[in-house]
C-alpha cells in the first residue's frame, strides 16, 4: 500500500471536483477550490474520520469494498479507479459487462435529475443508483443481494415485484423478461451470470421453463409503461433510457405527459418523498 500516493491522488481528485460536478448545492460560504472532505465521505457512505485518516496517510488498509464506494463517489475513469486500486495494494476490478463501476458521464446526467424518477441498471436489470424520487415510486430496488438483484429474477420467483404492474401486462412482460436474458446469455456464453440465472430460473420457475422455450430474442417494452403505486394507484410513464455500451448500463428516467393525471400523481409524489 502506497499511504502517500493514495492520500496525495485522493487529496488532487477531492479539489478538483466542484459540487454541481457531483449534484451538490455550492452554498454562498465556500471557500475550499474543491469539495469538502465531509461531502466527499457522505458520497463514498464513510465516515469523515476515516476518510480523513486516509487523506493524510493515517488511515488503516482499505477494502476492496470501500475502495469501489471511493472510487464511485468521486466520479473516477475507470483508469483513475485502477490507479487507486493498485495504490491502496489490491488488484483492480474487472472490466466489461461484469463491472458495476459507473462512469463519471453518466453520473453527471444521472446526479442532475433529482426532480425526476430515474435509475442506472446493468444489462441484468440490477439497479445500482436511484434518484430520490425513483425510490419514492418503486422503492429501493438496490436492497437485494444474490440473484434477486436481478428484476428478470424476481419477476419470476416473487409475486411481489408483479404487484407494481397490472395484471393484464404480466404475460408480456414475462416475455420481455426471458426475450432479454436470452439475448445477454448469448451474447456473454454459458459461463457468464446470465447463464447462471438462466439455469436458477430453470429450476424454480415453471412460467419461466414455458416462455423460455418460444426462444424469443425480440420482445421489448413499449415506451409507455403502466404501473401502480400502493398509495396512488394507476400511473402512464414514459420510459427514455441511455445506454453506456462501455459499461453495459442503462439510464432509465420516467416522465409523464403535462396536464396529465399521472403528471399529477408524480407531483404529489415528489412532494410526499420516499
Amino acid at each position: 500500500m502506497d499511504r502517500t500516493g493514495l492520500a496525495e491522488f485522493l487529496r488532487r481528485r477531492r479539489e478538483s471536483l466542484q459540487p454541481e460536478d457531483v449534484g451538490l448545492p455550492r452554498g454562498q460560504r465556500r471557500r475550499t477550490s474543491g469539495l469538502r472532505r465531509e461531502e466527499v465521505a457522505a458520497l463514498c457512505h464513510l465516515s469523515v474520520d476515516y476518510y480523513s485518516r486516509l487523506e493524510r496517510e493515517r488511515g488503516p488498509h482499505p477494502s476492496e469494498r470501500l475502495l469501489a464506494s471511493i472510487a464511485q463517489g468521486l466520479h473516477l475513469s475507470l483508469d483513475e479507479r485502477d490507479h487507486l486500486f493498485r495504490l491502496a495494494g489490491h488488484n483492480p476490478p474487472a472490466r466489461g459487462s461484469i463491472s458495476e463501476h459507473i462512469s463519471p458521464g453518466l453520473l453527471r446526467i444521472f446526479d442532475r435529475l433529482a426532480d425526476s424518477p430515474a435509475e442506472i441498471i446493468t444489462e441484468l436489470g440490477e439497479t445500482l443508483r436511484q434518484t430520490p424520487l425513483g425510490v419514492a415510486l418503486t422503492g429501493d430496488l438496490t436492497r437485494y443481494t444474490g440473484p434477486a438483484r436481478s428484476i428478470g429474477y424476481r419477476w419470476f420467483t416473487d409475486p411481489a415485484t408483479r404487484a407494481f404492474y397490472p395484471p393484464e401486462d404480466h404475460t408480456h412482460h414475462s416475455r420481455v423478461f426471458a426475450s432479454g436474458l436470452r439475448r445477454v446469455r448469448t451474447l456473454r456464453g454459458r459461463n457468464s451470470r446470465a447463464a447462471h440465472l438462466t439455469e436458477l430460473l430453470l429450476e424454480r420457475s415453471e412460467e419461466f421453463r414455458t416462455v423460455w422455450s418460444e426462444h424469443e430474442v425480440d420482445v421489448g417494452f413499449d415506451d409507455t409503461k403502466r404501473v401502480v403505486h400502493p398509495e396512488l394507484g394507476d400511473l402512464e410513464l414514459s420510459c427514455q433510457s441511455l445506454i453506456d455500451p462501455g459499461q453495459s448500463h442503462v439510464l432509465l428516467v420516467y416522465t409523464a405527459t403535462p396536464g396529465s393525471e399521472s403528471y399529477e400523481k408524480l407531483q404529489l409524489l415528489a412532494a410526499i418523498g420516499p
